[in-house]
């Protein structure tokens, strides 16, 4: 029903259902919109109560249109939603925008009444957005499918389409957008999703060919599986797409026995998979904007060098600092460079990065433009941002001399325009250039470029390069819950995982037999499925070195174990070989309810809850990608080697990786948790010592 969809977004007929001849009404407005915007399509009022309204004619039921329309506003009490909707699918209306509020937010009755307008709607095979929502705009066409007050100003149309599960606050955030004279083409709020829910809202608004960027606001996220297809239909169309998601500190699985399920908090996983996505994500609305502005007006750099002209030495430190915060290089200028700045800029300025041009440019405007193209044209610089405060004075000046460079420069600019005045930043959005309100906003922005450009250029080569990873087949146990050491580690061995020698013994003698077969020295753990965390139960000793060393630690290790829990059913305990690693790490995966499958990476072995530095993907994951995840780490400095330590083997540490994950996608319907704490990483290789795994089959 994608024609549907399309016929929502851009109607040429639009029936009114429950109008009122009151314009000040909420069911007045709609019409009142459409008439002032100078919507060219058919006008349908459905009401009894009138004989016409405004001139044009107003209809008794849906029933007895002259055509069917396109789209239909439903703006009638909740009790007669059902009827109104049974009637648009006997007149073979294509969609409807349901404002009426009483369903699903309203509890369980709400709900139900919800569910036959969802079905009522399919058996008719009209689409539906809402109910409880405030409509769709199409602002290049001045549909005003919508009662919301932003529609009583100007709506300019520009090549954004904003998405929102939220109305009042999507409505804000159209607000700001129209305030930095940045339109957005097509506005859908999704209300309470009975029918088009975000992704697909989403997927139609980017099919349409004047929209060149999407942003959403996310409340809540049901299909990840869909915003996974979406995020690759908008890598395949080439537009970007920035999502809001609130939420952030929400709690994910609170009773989880592994560290990744502890840690798999909804937020952690959604922004590790929308990254991997190559989703980009503001922090709030002014972020996302920020970001929007530069996707849609801003060629993309071709890498991370960002030069930086001020008229401000503090605002161009300012905004180096946080460039290398954030990962940017701020390049060293070539001598050529140098010596090009030191003609354009007075003696007082400085022709470093930052380069200062100071206010002579005023004076002498052919400063400020031989200084930005000097930069653009160094052959370290990728991205340059132009700083400027006030200036209102001189905006025809300004606006002419970013002209000039827009149409001469090979490289992309940003413009930091602090308290630009109104005609300043429609000029400038007029002509393709972003601008910020502040340092650290062209900052981020820059970095948004860069990311969506790296992002773009992975995915590309990862469709020339891959292949859907070969899944191996997985034999585990039936019943649920905690999986024996000895079959867990069988299972992740024949998934190519690697782990350290290990033998489960029963009593004493057989465990100094496996030491003396793996070689001293050995560790000895506890093995019972009660005690999922060892190290805390006593249940762990390393190191051991000798026949008498593991005799005593068998009584040890297993008399902690009872005094810890004497419930507790023990199997006997595992000996292993100790293995070598400059650097411990968690690797771990989890079954996500929105996402399905997704592992985690993270540093700190038996630390890692307290430092929580931890990212997550969506299973399967390519080696590729892994070394993304490592790179993400907070402390992925140590990945490099620290205080004279070796940098880690990063080929065996991303196959190992990627080699879990495609155990988890292959066992996506009976795995619930792993880990694998820690895994020691060296420079000769990648080795888990110890695994959790648990099992859930009653799904």
């Amino acid at each position: 029903m994608s024609d549907a969809l399309q016929r929502m977004l851009s109607p040429r007929s639009i029936a009114i259902v429950g109008v009122s001849s009151d314009f000040n009404k909420l069911n007045g407005r709609p019409m009142k919109f459409l008439l002032d915007k100078g919507y060219a399509g058919a006008i349908y009022p459905v009401n009894p109560k009138y004989d016409e309204i405004a001139g044009i004619k107003c209809y008794p039921t849906v029933l007895e249109l002259p055509e069917p329309a396109d789209l239909a506003v439903v703006a009638v009490p909740a009790k007669f939603v059902l009827d109104t909707v049974r009637q648009l699918g006997e007149a073979k209306v294509a969609s409807a925008v349901i404002f009426s509020s009483g369903f699903g937010e309203m509890g369980a009755e709400g709900k139900a009444l919800e569910a036959e307008v969802a079905a009522a709607a399919r058996e008719g095979g009209v689409r539906i957005c809402g109910p409880n929502c405030l409509g769709l705009i199409n602002a290049f066409e001045g549909a005003m499918a919508t009662f919301s007050q932003y529609a009583d100003a100007e709506t300019p149309a520009g090549p954004v389409a904003f998405v929102t599960q939220s109305g009042a606050f999507g409505t804000a955030i159209n607000a700001l957008a129209r305030n930095r004279h940045m339109g957005f083409g097509l506005f859908v709020n999704t209300g309470n999703e009975a029918d088009v829910d975000f992704v697909s809202g989403m997927s139609a608004v980017l099919d349409d060919p004047r929209i060149a960027v999407g942003a959403g606001y996310i409340e809540g996220l049901k299909d990840g599986e869909g915003l996974v297809a979406l995020a690759e239909k908008a890598m395949t169309q080439e537009k970007p797409l920035v999502l809001t998601k609130v939420g952030r500190y929400g709690a994910g699985a609170r009773a989880a026995a592994s560290h990744t399920g502890s840690l798999a908090g909804e937020d952690a996983i959604f922004d590790g998979v929308v990254r991997q996505l190559g989703i980009l994500r503001g922090r709030n609305e002014e972020h996302m904007l920020d970001l929007v502005q530069a996707l849609a007006y801003t060629d993309l750099p071709a890498g991370r060098g960002v030069g930086i002209v001020t008229q401000s030495g503090g605002a161009g430190v300012l905004m180096a600092d946080r460039a290398e915060e954030l990962g940017l290089a701020v390049p060293q200028l070539s001598a050529d460079t140098t010596a090009a700045l030191k003609d354009a800029i007075p003696a007082f300025g400085a022709t470093g990065n930052p380069v200062d041009i100071t206010g002579q440019f005023l004076a002498e405007p052919e400063i400020l433009l031989n200084s930005v193209n000097a930069v653009l044209e160094d052959p370290s610089v990728d991205i340059a941002v132009v700083w400027l405060q006030l200036m209102e004075g001189y905006t025809d000046l300004l606006i002419d001399l970013f002209t000039q460079i827009k149409m001469t420069a090979q490289k992309p600019f940003i413009v930091c325009w602090v308290a630009a005045s109104d005609t300043a930043l429609q000029r400038l959005g007029e002509i393709g250039v972003a601008v910020m309100r502040g340092a650290d906003p062209a900052i981020e922005a820059v970095v948004g470029l860069v990311q969506y450009r790296e992002a773009r250029d992975s995915w590309r080569a990862e469709k020339v390069i891959r292949q859907t990873p070969a899944l191996p087949s997985v034999d585990l146990p039936g019943a649920t819950g905690v999986v024996p050491t000895v079959a867990a580690a069988k299972a992740l061995i024949g998934a190519e995982v690697p782990l350290t020698r290990h033998a489960l013994c029963r009593t004493a003698d057989e465990a100094c037999t496996a030491a003396a077969a793996i070689g001293y020295p050995v560790a000895m753990k506890i093995e019972s499925a009660d005690l999922p965390h060892k190290t805390e139960a006593g249940g762990v000793l390393l190191g051991l070195a000798d026949e008498a060393a593991v005799r005593s630690a068998f009584d040890e290790i297993t008399g902690n174990a009872k005094r810890f829990d004497a419930s507790a059913a023990i199997d006997g305990v595992i000996v292993q070989e100790m293995a070598q690693g400059t650097l411990e790490l968690v690797v771990g995966l989890k079954r996500d309810p929105v996402f399905g499958m997704v592992i985690m990476v993270g540093l700190g072995g038996v630390f890692v809850e307290v430092l929580r530095d931890v990212v997550f993907r969506k299973a399967p994951v390519t080696p590729t990608q892994a070394a993304d995840m490592l790179r993400s780490l907070q402390g992925a400095a140590m990945l490099d080697g620290v205080r004279g330590a070796p940098p880690v083997d990063m080929d065996a540490l991303t196959e190992l990786i990627a080699a879990v994950s495609r155990f988890g996608a292959a066992a996506a319907q009976q795995v619930a948790e792993l880990d694998l704490n820690p895994v020691l990483a060296g420079p000769d290789g990648a080795v888990a010592v110890d695994w959790l795994l648990i099992q859930d089959t009653d799904r």
